[in-house]
């Protein structure tokens, strides 16, 4: 694929604990002017970048990066992000329960979230490095039946990030209507056109220039 082809999949990332400001506007300038399918940004900038990028995808985190925060802290800031200006919301799942085989306060969760999201984006992060394979399905189910509109594979804060197998397994356990979201440990051309051609239809990933060239 052409660059300016793999550059629409990127959600161009900035989350490490100490981003500054200044970073955050050069990440949104050069999402923009790539035309990236917009920039995934810590919630406290929100507000800030929607306010100086008004035609910008804005994305940000819930209960990030761990998950085990309470469901109504996690519904807590995805309102205060979508009042802020987001508009799509990743949010972590809570690894304890699905540990603890309890899938379906999983799911309720996920479909609290979307219930707020409503016609915006919802995309779920699993942290797939702490799962074994049916928790992974478990996982695909959950996020299928409570109505999300993206699975994704890692936090980039895990043991590991993306790997192929997960996402044809995701490809494979997913309903029809959801897509998937590839992030964390992406580094080369090849590997963002080996997760597409295996269904991924979003790399998160804040190598990108680094990647595809300018």
């Amino acid at each position: 694929m052409e660059k300016e082809q793999l550059y629409h999949y990127v959600d161009h990332t900035a989350l490490k604990p100490y981003v500054t400001w200044g970073e955050i506007e050069t990440l949104c300038r050069e999402a923009l002017r790539y035309e990236m399918a917009g920039v995934c940004i810590p919630s406290c900038y929100v507000r800030q970048a929607r306010k100086q990028f008004a035609g910008l995808n804005i994305c940000t985190v819930v209960g990030f990066p761990l998950g085990y925060a309470n469901a109504a802290s996690k519904l807590a800031e995805t309102t205060q992000a979508l009042t802020d200006g987001a508009d799509e919301i990743d949010m972590v799942i809570n690894l304890c329960d699905v540990k603890n085989g309890d899938y379906a306060k999983v799911q309720d969760e996920i479909r609290g979230i979307k219930c707020a999201v409503k016609n915006k984006v919802l995309k779920v992060i699993i942290e797939t490095c702490y799962l074994n394979r049916d928790e992974k399905i478990a996982m695909c189910n959950a996020v299928t039946f409570a109505g999300a509109d993206y699975i994704k594979t890692s936090t980039g804060f895990g043991t590991a990030g993306a790997a192929l197998d997960d996402v044809k397994l995701m490809r494979a356990h997913i309903g029809s209507d959801v897509k998937i979201k590839a992030a964390g440990g992406i580094r080369t051309k090849e590997e963002m056109e080996a997760f597409i051609q295996a269904g991924a239809s979003r790399i998160g990933t804040s190598s990108a220039i680094a990647m595809l060239g300018a």
